[in-house]
């Protein structure tokens, strides 16, 4: 019996057959892509669904903001993220003397017909949504200062405002700046606002619209939301001090507003 033969057929036979390793190793290399392309879609769904939730959250409840001027120095300073409380004024409360909100400023602080790449709009609407770009031209932040059926005026002998006949010590302005550069005497209208920005000699606010259709007054519909928190930098996060700079002041019929 051929001995050598014999072994040499075994031999033959354990082996695995022609082209089974390249096969095997294919498949390992087809398969680990498989799993890095499912990793990949896992992570852009997520990716995705966290972007719209936080989209929603930031339509309806709380909208980050990016502070792009120093209008409103020293309480918010260029760059800082506010966070606006959009829920604020949506039972029933409105805007009160003192409060900082943020609103649309069309047919108040801009013009009706401003116009924008719809395309460039959409997406930088999403990126200031979220507090990753500037916000829109049309969109300001400024201190409620008076309210509907208030008077407003400036100045009297010590260079303040006076809210119904009652002087207001704006403890919050810019150290330096006076109440107002220029004299007023406006009454606000019912459903409107009177706004200005905390560091007067910076801040384009009623006082350069009084001219301008509406006269400087911004609807209480076109309010976002109010400014309650701040949310980087981290040195400064925590809630916005308020203010009593106005809790004198009453109501144009008499009574604490």
């Amino acid at each position: 019996m051929d001995t050598q033969a014999e072994h040499s057929e075994r031999d033959r036979s354990s082996e695995p057959p022609a082209g089974s390793e390249e096969r095997s190793r294919f498949s390992r290399v087809r398969g680990a892509l498989t799993s890095v392309r499912s990793r990949r879609r896992r992570i852009l769904v997520v990716g995705v669904a966290v972007a719209v939730v936080a989209l929603l959250f930031s339509a309806f409840v709380v909208q980050p903001f990016l502070i792009p001027s120093g209008s409103m120095e020293p309480t918010l300073r260029v760059g800082d993220r506010v966070l606006v409380n959009k829920l604020a004024y949506r039972f029933g409360s409105g805007p009160e003397r003192g409060d900082v909100v943020v609103f649309d400023g069309t047919g108040s602080f801009v013009r009706e017909d401003l116009d924008e790449n719809p395309v460039a709009a959409l997406a930088r609407g999403a990126a200031s949504s979220l507090g990753l770009a500037e916000p829109a031209d049309t969109d300001f932040v400024k201190r409620v200062v008076g309210v509907g059926g208030d008077r407003v005026v400036c100045c009297d002998a010590r260079g303040r405002l006076r809210v119904n006949g009652v002087p207001v010590d704006e403890t919050y302005l810019h150290p330096g700046d006076t109440a107002s550069g220029a004299p007023f005497d406006i009454v606000v209208p019912q459903g409107t606002l009177w706004m200005m920005g905390d560091h007067r000699s910076r801040s384009s606010d009623s006082r350069d619209h009084l001219g301008s259709p509406g006269g400087g007054m911004v609807p209480v519909e076109r309010v976002t939301g109010r400014v309650d928190w701040l949310g980087w930098p981290p040195a400064r996060i925590g809630g916005l001090e308020g203010t009593g700079a106005f809790d004198g002041v009453r109501a144009p019929g008499g009574a604490h507003g």
